[in-house]
């Protein structure tokens, strides 16, 4: 099956109730373990790349055709988007888009409202014109999580209603208390304002910074239009630890299909986990 952008596929899982995960593509051993458990589950699946993982890939095109070609391999028949995460410009949104990518975020949250949508808009037109999806955020998720960074900012209603109206957006990434990382303490989600803003806008949300958040939150989340759902600490927690197990165990390893292997499984095992948590299991 050719990769698809997130449009069809988001908008069915906020008919349909459930939310459909992103999951970063850090290396070759996370893109088989998401490929393997969206096959195995049935569940549509979104990988997320951020500007600084597909630099360390090699770029763009390297992912693009590492995805195709596990993809082929494995022949995978659920619905699969290949989406730049937190794209910082116009310029890195038209590079993956030309490189093939499905899906794009143009994260100008950090800019005046006005350039922010002057910029989505800019990218929107050219997405579009490629049958490429667009997510936009407003506010700012906090924490750090590879180039992106920020204290939390509440995204707000009415400026969500106009951004989605004047720019033509796919989805939206509302900054409603998530955060990027770990949490330090509890996760304060603002659900009164996801709420207003979900039945604003009429589109599918985006709740970034999914490791760490209750089940209970997710599925209140997804009640109020949340149809995707990013993680990825999670999974780099899942790896590392299994990784530290196995040359615990065999200090004299030096392999590193035998241990970066283990920790390919953990990441699928953690993916499946998502995928039934988020209700996007048989949905495919």
């Amino acid at each position: 099956m050719p990769l698809v952008s997130m449009k069809q596929m988001l908008e069915d899982a906020k008919k349909g109730g459930y939310a459909v995960g992103q999951f970063n593509l850090n290396n070759l051993e996370y893109g088989q373990a998401i490929l393997q458990a969206a096959e195995e589950e049935k569940s549509p699946v979104i990988i997320g790349v951020s500007e600084g993982a597909a630099r360390y890939m090699g770029g763009y095109k390297v992912v693009v055709a590492m995805v195709e070609s596990l993809m082929e391999v494995y022949g995978t028949t659920v619905p699969v988007a290949i989406h730049l995460d937190h794209g910082s410009s116009f310029e890195q949104c038209a590079k993956a888009i030309h490189a093939g990518f499905t899906s794009v975020m143009i994260d100008a949250s950090h800019d005046p409202f006005e350039e922010n949508v002057a910029t989505t808009s800019k990218v929107v037109e050219l997405a579009h014109f490629h049958g490429v999806s667009v997510e936009a955020e407003l506010g700012t998720v906090g924490g750090q999580e590879d180039d992106v960074s920020g204290s939390i900012i509440y995204a707000d209603p009415k400026e969500c209603q106009e951004l989605v109206e004047r720019t033509g957006i796919d989805c939206l990434a509302p900054a409603l208390g998530s955060v990027h990382g770990p949490y330090k303490g509890e996760p304060n989600l603002g659900f009164k304002e996801m709420e207003e803003i979900g039945k604003a806008t009429g589109l599918p949300l985006v709740l970034h910074g999914g490791t760490g958040i209750p089940t209970a939150d997710i599925k209140r989340a997804i009640s109020y239009a949340t149809s995707k759902i990013n993680v990825n600490t999670e999974n780099q927690i899942a790896q590392a630890e299994k990784v530290r197990q196995v040359l615990a165990e065999q200090p004299e390893q030096y392999d590193p299909r035998k241990y970066l292997g283990p920790g390919r499984d953990a990441i699928k095992e953690t993916v499946i986990g998502k995928m039934r948590e988020f209700g996007s299991s048989n949905q495919a």
